[in-house]
């Protein structure tokens, strides 16, 4: 039982549950860039949240079911058709034997996740199958996806049918708010990031985002010492740019660390693209805190045992 793959769009690797407590050693916890629309897409189809599932970058993308299967997508805002026929996100479908699945380029959002009713073939390295492309770990021989792959699904079995309930659905815009707090090398005017209007250039991947607009004066030699960073750091480069980390970034940094993400809102950060707005809001730890306990107590009403 397989499923073939004859786009990938500009990339399309397996992810699934990021590798924890080794970022001391040096490696990054890579996962999904957008946990929670890869969490979705797998309840969809009866998956546990973490189970390893296909994530394409921008698009077009295409794929042959082998057999049949029961799929979901969900993330970028994209036209999806079945054999030519429309198919919605957000709800799970279902795909005969030989049946072909065409997503467009995406109008808006990064990553659109394909989850299917059965375990992706995926190899396990450093106790995750999440695909690592600098050091070709996990996913399908850790590398991304191309034209002719063939992905092993065992365990097929047959998911009710259902929908995201219209609460937790929030297709990706052209704008996004992140809520942040302010990182160890924030200076005194750290307040005016607020008003500041950031535009992402076309240096995007899975590494981070680099940011065009009015940033704090740190000139080059303040850079400090390596320390540790996580996504969802901001850094400031020695080009004045910011560039805001995701889950694939080194695990330490030596440009001053000018905010971090919040936790709640870090999984946002896997759907912006070059030429996007952005903005950030910025909070205190007890408001940080209170506003992950608030989604995640959204997000457990309807995915068990998920965890941003």
């Amino acid at each position: 039982m397989s499923l073939i793959v004859l786009a990938p769009g500009v990339q399309a690797t397996l992810q699934a549950a990021p590798r924890e407590r080794l970022r001391h050693l040096g490696i990054p916890s890579a996962g999904p860039a957008d946990a929670v629309s890869m969490a979705i897409a797998n309840r969809l189809v009866g998956n546990a949240p973490h189970a390893v599932a296909i994530e394409i970058t921008h698009g077009p993308a295409a794929f042959q079911f082998e057999t049949p299967l029961h799929f979901a997508l969900c993330g970028a805002v994209a036209t999806a058709t079945l054999d030519g026929e429309p198919v919605e996100h957000d709800q799970t479908l279902i795909a005969n034997r030989g049946a072909t699945l065409s997503i467009s380029p995406f109008q808006s959002g990064a990553r659109l996740y394909l989850a299917v009713s059965g375990t992706l073939g995926a190899q396990i390295d450093l106790g995750s199958a999440s695909t690592y492309l600098p050091a070709a770990l996990g996913g399908h021989y850790g590398r991304a996806l191309k034209p002719g792959d063939s992905l092993e699904v065992s365990d097929v079995f047959t998911p009710p049918i259902i929908r995201t309930p219209i609460n937790l659905q929030n297709p990706p815009t052209h704008s996004f708010i992140l809520r942040a707090v302010p990182g160890p090398d924030a200076p005194e005017e750290m307040h005016t990031l607020a008003q500041t209007d950031f535009t992402i250039t076309h240096r995007a991947s899975r590494m981070g985002l680099e940011l065009e607009g009015a940033l704090p004066d740190m000139p080059s030699h303040q850079n400090r010492p390596s320390a540790s960073v996580l996504p969802g750091a901001m850094q400031i480069t020695p080009s004045g740019r910011g560039f805001l980390l995701g889950p694939d970034a080194q695990t330490t940094g030596g440009y001053p660390h000018l905010l971090q993400v919040i936790r709640a809102d870090r999984h946002l950060i896997g759907q912006i693209r070059p030429g996007d707005r952005l903005r950030f809001l910025m909070r205190d730890q007890a408001k940080a805190e209170a506003a992950l306990a608030a989604k995640q107590a959204l997000l457990g009403t309807w995915l068990e045992g998920f965890r941003l």
